[in-house]
């Protein structure tokens, strides 16, 4: 393993990774010597573009995480086209708003949407992951929280907010219940990242709506994000597992 390519050997299955931070990640991993699996869950064209772009070394693979048994598909099309699997990068998610007022089955629907992509779809792919993990001597789970898990969220997207919190617990109790099978499982809370859920939210509502409580004044880039993912997926780094790393810019308010 040479010193520019940490993660040669490692094949990691990234969700959500046909554009925005998913993709960065499968870059990222592709740069640092990974096999990366592309799930993607609309965008075949994207995730066939970001497959050239990383010269091919890497799987495609298509599920639809809205669908309760569609974890479970991603998890045996990925197993049947790797063999194995090392690590797992649970970046999907939505945000949809959905406010108090609306009527009950609106809200319910809302809810129910972002849980099952946001976590239940997480959850389902770290159990199946973890029973792969104890079998063949280990493995790492990333999984993309939010600032938004940690300090609660804004009034219609209290859902998502919810969802990022179940995930922040997920990771620790899998860190607590399965690191002496040598898994490592840690979550990632950013705050505002630049990328298409985030234009859209300036053009909305204005820059300053976005970063004005963020110290330095910025969106975190994707790369950065992706970086942080590599390195967390390093083999060297034993002792992180449980923790959540806050990538906001000191916007973190406790």
């Amino acid at each position: 393993m040479s010193h520019s390519q940490p993660l040669a050997g490692q094949t990691v299955l990234v969700t959500g990774a046909s554009g925005g931070i998913g993709a960065a990640i499968v870059e990222r991993l592709s740069a640092e010597g990974a096999r990366p699996i592309i799930h993607y869950g609309r965008d075949r064209q994207g995730a066939e573009a970001l497959l050239r772009k990383i010269g091919g070394n890497g799987l495609r693979v298509q599920a639809d995480l809205s669908s309760p048994d569609g974890a479970f598909a991603l998890w045996r099309d990925a197993l049947a086209a790797a063999g194995r699997i090392h690590a797992v990068v649970n970046n999907a998610g939505i945000r949809t708003e959905v406010s108090i007022d609306a009527a009950p089955s609106d809200w319910r629907a809302a809810w129910q949407k972002e849980f099952q992509v946001n976590f239940f779809a997480a959850a389902d792919l770290c159990k199946q992951a973890l029973l792969h993990f104890r079998e063949n001597g280990g493995g790492r789970i990333v999984n993309m929280a939010s600032r938004a898990g940690q300090r609660g969220y804004a009034a219609d997207a209290m859902a998502y907010g919810a969802t990022k919190a179940a995930l922040i617990n997920l990771t620790k109790s899998i860190a607590r219940s399965f690191g002496s099978d040598g898994v490592v499982a840690v979550a990632i809370a950013p705050g505002w990242v630049r990328t298409e859920m985030a234009e859209d939210f300036v053009t909305k509502h204005g820059k300053d709506a976005a970063v004005g409580d963020i110290p330095i004044g910025e969106m975190a880039e994707t790369a950065e994000i992706a970086e942080l993912v590599a390195f967390l997926l390093r083999p060297s780094q034993a002792s992180v597992n449980g923790a959540t790393f806050d990538v906001n810019g000191g916007s973190y308010i406790r």
